[in-house]
């Protein structure tokens, strides 16, 4: 692509590279349409947007377009469970089942809740074959998840829970509160912090929403040589084809780590209330107590899933020499399959988030979101 391509929003003057890289990230075709929003003690310095909404390029990206995040939506999901923490209504080393006591099953009658957070509970996938439709059924979702063996010892390693966190997170949330996570969410996070972010999609929303272009299909030998994603086609199950996360079906369900759509504004205000030790404009969410808790390192091995080091807080990945983050050893991150990413650091009062439609095939960081990063604390 060699048009220029405009890119619109509010960016202060110091951080044009970031808008540079923006744009170019659309002209080289590297993104289709994206938003990339970040913030310095919880005000905006950079919120811009550009390019298209769909693959043929012919409905431009607005300011209010909102768009399938993936894993990112595990942010919130674990920022709902911390919430209940740190009001004293969940303890972290009680067991799973004091809340649910149905998840007494199959050697889990100990679990404590810190290993649903940690990724560290043996619970990465499902222990049988299930259809993507399944995964709007609550109800049986959650009776798998509770029936289900341990695949190793809980506590001893991590592997990515990367579909089943959100439930188990969910579900916790559901018995402490008597609420889905998504009405949790929308009730203390995202409507007292005016954020455009949605873990269960009402069809009043559609027309605003961008589609997901999918990556182009990995080579069968290709997944078989490579260890990473071999590992990660293990775990994803159901595989979920990206014509199908358009659906209404896919939008309206609760799937609390997968299905969230926001745009980079929303998810950078909502991170902004994090790195901002848990108040934002009047708004309080929890203590920095509670968020210094979260960035308390977990687990630090080779992710069963994942296939390289990570080293796990309570729901978020926090820096390492694998995963480098900035500056400071408390910034912390976590994204979504195709792209998509939130930074956050303590230290220096900051949030970042990147959000696009064209996704690729990296399981674990994108260089979009790299540049646009380094672009930024580069600039700051």
């Amino acid at each position: 692509m060699t048009n220029k391509i405009e890119i619109r929003g509010y960016c202060e003057e110091r951080f044009e590279p970031v808008k540079k890289v923006l744009a170019q990230n659309i002209e080289s075709g590297s993104d289709i349409g994206t938003s990339f929003a970040a913030t310095i003690d919880g005000k905006f310095v950079i919120d811009i947007w550009g390019g298209y909404t769909d693959a043929a390029q012919t409905r431009e990206w607005e300011r209010d377009t909102i768009v399938n995040v993936f894993s990112t939506t595990k942010v919130m999901s674990v920022l709902c469970v911390l919430m209940l923490i740190d009001r004293g209504f969940i303890d972290l080393d009680s067991p799973v089942a004091n809340y649910w006591p149905e998840f007494s099953q199959s050697g889990k009658e100990q679990l404590p809740v810190r290993y649903l957070l940690s990724h560290t509970a043996g619970l990465p996938g499902f222990n049988k074959v299930i259809k993507m439709e399944t995964l709007y059924n609550w109800e049986e979702i959650v009776n798998i998840l509770a029936a289900q063996t341990p695949s190793w010892e809980p506590g001893t390693r991590s592997g990515y829970h990367s579909i089943t966190q959100g439930y188990l997170l969910g579900e916790l949330v559901r018995r402490v509160t008597g609420k889905t996570i998504g009405t949790f969410f929308r009730e203390e996070i995202s409507d007292p912090l005016n954020a455009d972010f949605y873990i269960g999609l009402s069809e009043q929303h559609d027309s605003r929403v961008a589609d997901l272009i999918a990556p182009p299909p990995i080579p069968n030998q290709l997944m078989e040589n490579n260890e990473e994603l071999r590992a990660a086609r293990g775990f994803f199950n159901p595989v979920l084809p990206i014509e199908k996360c358009l659906t209404r079906e896919w939008r309206n369900a609760e799937i609390p780590a997968a299905n969230g759509h926001g745009n980079a504004r929303s998810v950078a205000r909502i991170g902004a209330a994090i790195a901002c030790g848990g108040e934002l404009d009047g708004v309080h969410l929890l203590s920095l107590k509670t968020i210094e808790k979260a960035i308390e390192e977990q687990s630090y091995t080779k992710d069963l899933v994942i296939q390289i080091p990570i080293r796990w807080g309570l729901g978020f990945g926090l820096n390492s020499k694998e995963i480098r983050l900035g500056r400071n050893q408390r910034a912390f991150c976590w994204g979504g399959a195709g792209g998509s990413s939130l930074v956050m650091d303590l230290d220096e009062k900051i949030s970042y988030a990147f959000v696009m439609n064209k996704m690729t095939n990296t399981l674990l960081g994108d260089a979009r979101s790299a540049n646009l990063g380094r672009a930024f604390l580069k600039s700051k």
